[in-house]
């Protein structure tokens, strides 16, 4: 297995995935005790997408995220104070406690924020990589989506629209095998949805996407030809989500049987072997990352709930901008 990134990458890598798997789990258990308002849509099982993608992101590069983003903003850099702050509903939040899970953003660190609609993402893709293009730098838009996004027509709009015009967008459809009750295998007239790149005249690329190396080998030729004024790429990651479409799914469209059967794919196990079998993690090591990561999550949730209630009088702040 080939991969371009170095043995301190590497381990870094794998810290970020264990950070989204411990992010992810301990979200679940703040919904289940009562303390996140709202849905929450999980994406343990999809960390190697996540992470894979953008570790070839510079930190002036955009993404455009969905309403199962935390992974994303995570993998981009996002706190994990306000991210923790902003579930529970506090001021200390993204979005002052207002928006919840699905409206995270940071345009510090180039998150143009995750979208509670299905195919919002992908005119915001648009508009920010034509501004790339207009400013003439040779930033990159990721946009991230599922399978079920693919059927819309703003995916078709979007695919059309960045070819034409050669925008620096890499489109990455992550294909989990469901949107939301219903299997692609169903909904899909394609057994790969990167072959409806051919339909726009752009690459399409397919690839295990619980496989990290494999990911990032993928999304890292496509940043460099968007970098390189050639245009979009769609890169289909097959993985799969492990949870419910939310928290709270019954689930009764699949069987548990065919969960421990992607169980065994899981891919913060299988990145983990590659580095022991490289000798780059040690189980010494390992723990030391999961205890870190464990530290930095409760330090997370104390911020958070020491951190003030958005004011009632609050509520209409922020809903418009007068340019």
């Amino acid at each position: 297995m080939k991969s371009s990134a170095s043995t301190r990458e590497m381990r870094r890598l794998y810290r970020t995935m264990v950070t989204i798997r411990g992010f992810e789990t301990l979200a679940g258990e703040l919904f289940a005790a009562g303390k996140i308002p709202g849905f929450i849509h999980l994406s343990i099982g999809q960390e190697a997408s996540s992470v894979g993608v953008c570790s070839v992101l510079r930190p002036d590069d955009y993404i455009v995220t969905t309403h199962r983003g935390h992974g994303h903003v995570i993998a981009k850099g996002g706190n994990l104070k306000k991210m923790i702050a902003e579930l529970v509903g506090r001021k200390t939040g993204y979005c002052k406690g207002k928006g919840g899970s699905m409206h995270i953003a940071d345009f510090s660190l180039g998150i143009l924020g995750a979208n509670g609609v299905v195919g919002g993402g992908f005119p915001i893709a648009i508009g920010a990589g034509l501004s790339i293009k207009l400013r003439r730098t040779n930033q990159v838009v990721v946009c991230f989506f599922g399978d079920g996004a693919s059927n819309r027509g703003t995916f078709h709009e979007a695919m059309n629209m960045a070819s034409i015009w050669k925008l620096p967008i890499l489109f990455v459809c992550e294909n989990n095998c469901y949107a939301s009750t219903t299997p692609t295998t169903y909904a899909c007239s394609a057994a790969d949805i990167a072959a409806r790149a051919a339909g726009y005249n752009i690459p399409g690329v397919t690839v295990d996407g619980n496989d990290l190396l494999a990911v990032h080998e993928a999304a890292g030729q496509a940043v460099e030809r968007a970098r390189r004024g050639e245009g979009p790429t769609l890169l289909e990651n097959k993985t799969y989500r492990r949870r419910g479409h939310f928290e709270g799914d019954p689930q009764k469209y699949r069987t548990q049987a065919e969960v421990a059967e992607w169980e065994k794919k899981d891919p913060l196990l299988r990145f983990a072997s590659i580095l022991k079998k490289k000798k780059l993690l040690t189980g010494e090591m390992e723990k030391e990352i999961r205890k870190q990561v464990d530290d930095e999550l409760t330090e997370a949730v104390a911020f958070a709930e020491q951190s003030e209630w958005p004011a009632p009088e609050e509520a209409l702040e922020d809903m418009f901008v007068n340019p």
